[in-house]
């Protein structure tokens, strides 16, 4: 273990296969006790395995988080995974998070993930950047996985690129699907797969999607992800491209995401903005 390496780790967990990827990563990077605080209707419980020790609680339990962030003596905690959009319509918070959400006058995933980190903060618990412990999970520059492709693809990855980082901006989302230089859909609330989903109705067989981070974003909770669903779900639309940043996107279960392209001929595209 290096210097830099946490004696212990809080897992802060949510659904999908990224809390396992971050586990098993900090294990190897010499973390030798590592706590999930998980959600019910979220996490996978086969997560307990991979962990030493797992709290459940439910959406918006803030003041759970805290005590368990204590009782464990942790000073560094990862959040990992998502909060699937009706559950986050579904909070029934405490009287914790019931104090910080009265004192914020926008609520999105920015204010609100932030005003946890400085919760956090206030109960001398760090929270780290989400990829902290994967940084060979980050897509590369560059194509880097199924078909090589096509001189349309290029102009439409550019083109998408330009309206992605402007909603980005907004808020409003972080993926675009595209075609031949026309937006075909953009993500709101619903997340990346349910954009891909709609703008695969109108561009099957040609769309591109593109998927980029926020200007000034904060990594410690809001990182850029693609996985196999999300390659299970443009194979089922018929998509032949997805381009995501370089170097500021996860990869969830690389060799299975090759290995899905490479299945579906879809092209991976990892671009420098």
């Amino acid at each position: 273990m290096t210097l830099s390496t946490p004696e212990s780790l809080l897992i802060v967990a949510g659904n999908g296969r990224y809390p396992f990827q971050l586990a098993t990563a900090a294990r190897h990077a010499g973390v030798n006790k590592i706590y999930a605080l998980a959600f019910e209707r979220e996490t996978d419980p086969a997560l307990a395995d991979h962990v030493d020790n797992i709290r459940w609680h439910r959406v918006g339990q803030l003041g759970k988080l805290i005590a368990f962030a204590k009782e464990a003596g942790v000073k560094q905690a990862i959040m990992a995974g998502q909060i699937a959009p009706k559950n986050l319509f579904d909070l029934r918070p405490d009287f914790a998070a019931l104090m910080l959400l009265v004192k914020l006058k926008e609520r999105n995933a920015e204010t609100l993930f932030g005003a946890v980190a400085e919760a956090l903060s206030n109960a001398g618990v760090e929270l780290l950047p989400a990829t902290t412990f994967l940084d060979e999970f980050l897509a590369p520059a560059g194509h880097f996985a199924g078909p090589k492709p096509r001189h349309r693809v290029h102009a439409d990855v550019n083109f998408g690129l330009r309206i992605a980082k402007e909603i980005s901006r907004l808020d409003i989302g972080q993926t675009v699907v595209v075609r031949h230089g026309t937006v075909l859909a953009v993500e709101g609330f619903e997340g990346t797969d349910e954009a891909i989903k709609r703008g695969a109705l109108m561009g099957r067989g040609y769309a591109v999607v593109v998927k980029v981070s926020k200007p000034n974003q904060d990594f410690r909770f809001d990182v850029p992800v693609i996985g196999p669903i999300t390659l299970e779900i443009s194979a089922k639309a018929g998509l032949s491209a997805i381009a995501v940043e370089a170097k500021r996107t996860l990869l969830l279960e690389p060799e299975r995401l090759y290995a899905l392209a490479k299945k579906h001929k879809i092209s991976l595209i990892g671009i420098e903005s």
